[in-house]
């Protein structure tokens, strides 16, 4: 009996009606009044409350702003930004090459370049001068003794690829975590990069593997020319599969965190020729 006493009294009170009234100060004439219960509030607050939510949800459900959401940026917004992120790269690519090629054309009017040492206009736009210079007596000299002295070394190394002539694209944007080193069986260089980063192929070629390992994620091998194949490790998706054709500076991959030797998102590059590994950052600035 108390109980119900008690809830009695808790609804009674809940639903009692409190009259709110505006007077007239002057003649205390009543101008609006307005009954209102606890009740009433609480029905108003989330009346209120609903219509709100149902306003954010269509807006984020309808309306653009719901890629800028976490999880909801569709397929289309993610490959526009990939492609302007491949764009930005290559325009700078090609600006870099314009600010060499304008600069050595000036060493050349001002007389710190022979014209004769200039084979070819492209060239202009991969080398600095030093390439393009003659070499001093001493230098001549030096290289002489050198080529002399290692004329008959059968132990030196010669499996080193003549890359005179090519470009080599950097294969992703970051920082290099790990070098490369033959002592340690660690064949590549590890450059630590933001995850879905686009990873470039290094040079034209074609796709000889594009599989996944327990150990090494994603990678794909791009076999190129003169005797050079590249291979790309710990992706998180490929872009290419065998036997594709790909261009130097092309998205192959994406940069991912895959594999069991993998201890965060970075990109394991790797440069063979004929068979050797060489040391990737002889030939390509990270």
């Amino acid at each position: 009996m108390p109980k119900r006493r008690r809830s009695k009294a808790f609804w009674k009170n809940f639903k009692f009606k409190y009259k709110l009234t505006i007077v007239n100060e002057n003649t205390l004439e009543e101008i609006v009044g307005l009954r209102v219960s606890k009740l009433n509030g609480l029905s108003v607050l989330l009346s209120v409350l609903t219509v709100l939510f149902l306003i954010a949800a269509c807006i984020i459900a309808f309306t653009p702003l719901r890629n800028y959401l976490p999880g909801y940026m569709n397929s289309e917004v993610r490959s526009q930004i990939v492609s302007n992120a491949l764009r930005v790269d290559s325009l700078q690519q090609v600006l870099n090459r314009q600010n060499l090629y304008i600069m050595n054309i000036q060493d050349i009017f001002s007389g710190n370049i022979p014209v004769d040492s200039v084979q070819t206009l492209d060239s202009l736009t991969t080398v600095r001068k030093d390439t393009l210079m003659e070499r001093t007596k001493r230098e001549e000299e030096f290289r002489r003794q050198y080529e002399e002295t290692e004329k008959y070394n059968l132990t030196s190394i010669t499996s080193q690829p003549d890359v005179t002539g090519l470009i080599l694209y950097r294969p992703t944007r970051g920082m290099v975590s790990d070098r490369f080193d033959a002592k340690k069986k660690h064949y590549g260089t590890d450059i630590a990069a933001n995850p879905n980063e686009s990873v470039l192929a290094t040079m034209d070629g074609t796709v000889i593997l594009s599989t996944y390992t327990a150990e090494t994620g994603y990678l794909i091998g791009v076999q190129h020319s003169q005797d050079l194949i590249s291979v790309y490790k710990h992706c998180g998706s490929l872009l290419k599969k065998e036997g594709d054709r790909v261009k130097g500076g092309e998205a192959i991959a994406l940069v991912g965190n895959s594999g069991t030797f993998s201890t965060g998102p970075h990109l394991h590059f790797e440069l063979w020729y004929k068979g050797h590994p060489v040391n990737p950052e002889k030939y390509i600035v990270f």
